[in-house]
């Protein structure tokens, strides 16, 4: 439980630099920074302290990275720009946490308790209170569809990747390994790096024939700029797919996946004070309503479990 309450502080961080860089840089290529960054990273823990590639499991966490950095990722860093960082994160975690109780119950045969099922329900119930926007009515059609579509599809990617990370788990229990998880996280991020790669190079292709988004990338920023922006891309990295996912992996080795994915779903609510310092956002009475009913949840979640 510790480790799903201290990735969803990190994820809360990660999301408000991930909205800064790719509202400058678009979605694709804040993304590819970022997870270049988490693999030079992790690659030094796993090779160093872990065990690298090696490892029954290493094909089934190959496809959790695919699924969930590679899928998952790519759709999340595409509604960042256009729904925002608060709209993102409650849209994609709200919709992880039923997607993957689903998908392990089907696949893996997890079934949690009533009480748990209902402190689920409340942590879901109180994310949509405290962050439910009331200004849908702002955006323009097309651009707000385009977000709620990409919020799905990061869900879904999400939901089973953590699902193939639990059994990759079990393959790994199974053979009496007990691999690290920085070494895990490194490989799920191998998997994501190869989709990401060549995403990010469609990008610069349709970005060289002028025919990309309207974000800058990367090569056109003078030296200055760079500086500004290079801050933003380190911590998104560090704190989201380095640090983050390595927690998050080590909740899933001894946690379902719906109660762990459940807890991070508060990551907003973690969020309103970081997004009322670096995007203006206000936190309002029923913001506060909501997060007291999220962490009445998570308690209950706590003791149930």
């Amino acid at each position: 439980m510790f480790a799903a309450l201290l990735t969803t502080l990190l994820f809360s961080i990660s999301a408000i630099c991930g909205h800064r860089t790719s509202m400058r840089l678009g979605g694709a290529e804040a993304n590819f920074w970022r997870i270049c960054g988490a693999m030079f990273f992790l690659a030094i823990w796993a090779n160093v302290f872990g065990t690298g590639t090696a490892g029954k499991a290493f094909p089934l966490f190959i496809l959790s990275g695919l699924a969930g950095i590679g899928l998952g990722d790519t759709a999340y860093f595409q509604a960042l720009p256009r729904l925002g960082s608060r709209r993102t994160v409650l849209l994609t975690q709200c919709l992880i946490a039923p997607c993957a109780m689903l998908i392990e119950w089907l696949w893996l045969g997890t079934r949690l308790h009533l009480a748990q099922i209902v402190c689920v329900a409340v942590i879901l119930t109180g994310v949509v209170v405290a962050l439910a926007p009331g200004d849908h009515l702002k955006f323009a059609p097309r651009r707000l569809w385009m977000g709620i579509l990409a919020c799905a599809m990061a869900s879904l990617g999400g939901a089973f990747g953590a699902v193939l990370s639990r059994k990759a788990y079990f393959v790994a229990h199974a053979a009496g390994e007990h691999p690290d998880p920085g070494t895990t996280g490194y490989q799920r991020v191998v998997g994501g790096a190869v989709v990401l790669g060549l995403v990010f190079l469609m990008v610069k292709w349709r970005h060289a024939r002028r025919r990309g988004d309207d974000a800058q990338m990367m090569d056109s920023f003078s030296a200055r700029e760079k500086f500004k922006l290079w801050p933003w891309v380190l911590v998104n990295s560090v704190a989201g797919q380095t640090i983050g996912v390595s927690c998050m992996q080590w909740a899933l080795e001894n946690t379902p996946t719906g109660i762990v994915t459940a807890i991070i779903a508060t990551t907003p609510i973690l969020m309103l004070p970081l997004a009322r310092i670096f995007e203006g956002e206000k936190i309002t009475a029923r913001s506060l309503f909501g997060g007291l009913i999220a962490v009445a949840g998570v308690l209950g979640l706590t003791f149930w479990h």
